[in-house]
């Protein structure tokens, strides 16, 4: 990790640079929580950058947003800090067309993953066409509990004989960066079907994560993974979805029965 820009004073570059990129193994963390060999979850992370901007051959500025969708079968995550300067290398740089911009995005992206990476640039004429979304399920934040262990804490999660196909949610997920102590804020959608999950234990254990230190997609698969051992619920999704930062947030989405849902921002993103 010490090769990382994350943390560290860097120049910005407003000349398009693929090589700021820097990738993070995925191994890293899956290692550290045994996930096995076979993923126990597909999915995607999805990516939106809301600070896009290149110079047409004229030198005329556009603007967009990015929209991109990493597999999660890559070897690497792409690290936020140098996703941000890669951006922002596109600033004063010169392209022939909006075509020309998405083709170095997915070759760059896909290449820093390991795998190839879909890309949508969506031009400022479309922005009045993005809306909000929401996630729809049952709320757990309104519990009364009393909350005394910021550690995570696995053991928290407990289920009754009932059986039940429910969605729950939760905006008081916050984790904090793995190099910088940065505070994370996200939203977190939980859909399984199998024993009855206890839900103030699950708040808990969201909660339980406010002063853990790890990247957006390895606290998702660390929820997954941890439900799956303590609950072993028949289906299971983990979704989340992360505040910006630099213009960017991080969305990932682990099931083991279901595909990504359409890319819709929430309130707060």
């Amino acid at each position: 990790m010490q090769h990382l820009t994350l943390g560290k004073e860097v120049t910005y570059s407003d000349k398009y640079d693929p090589s700021l990129l820097q990738a993070v193994p995925r191994s890293l963390s899956r290692n550290a929580i045994k996930l096995p060999c076979k993923l126990p979850f597909s999915g995607s992370d999805i990516w939106n950058g809301y600070e896009l901007s290149w110079l047409n051959h004229k030198g005329k500025p556009n603007v967009a947003i990015l929209r991109c969708e990493v597999p999660i079968t890559s070897p690497n995550l792409i690290e936020s800090k140098s996703f941000k300067l890669y951006l922002n290398s596109f600033n004063q740089t010169k392209f022939h067309s909006q075509t020309q911009v998405e083709q170095h995005l997915a070759k760059d992206l896909s290449q820093c993953a390991g795998e190839p990476v879909s890309v949508t640039v969506i031009p400022s004429s479309q922005f009045a066409d993005i809306t909000f979304g929401k996630f729809e399920g049952t709320l757990l934040d309104d519990i009364d509990i009393d909350v005394t262990d910021f550690d995570i804490t696995p053991e928290l999660l407990k289920t009754s004989e009932d059986k039940t196909l429910e969605t729950l949610v939760s905006h008081l997920l916050k984790s904090n960066c793995l190099i910088t102590n940065q505070p994370d804020w996200g939203s977190v959608l939980i859909k399984y079907s199998g024993d009855r999950i206890d839900h103030e234990g699950l708040l808990k254990y969201l909660i339980s994560f406010r002063q853990h230190n790890e990247f957006h997609e390895q606290c998702v698969e660390r929820i997954f993974y941890d439900i799956m051992q303590q609950c072993a619920p028949k289906q299971l999704t983990v979704y989340a979805r992360y505040t910006r930062r630099g213009g960017l947030d991080i969305n990932p989405f682990r099931s083991n029965f279901e595909s990504p849902y359409p890319d819709a921002r929430l309130a707060r993103q």
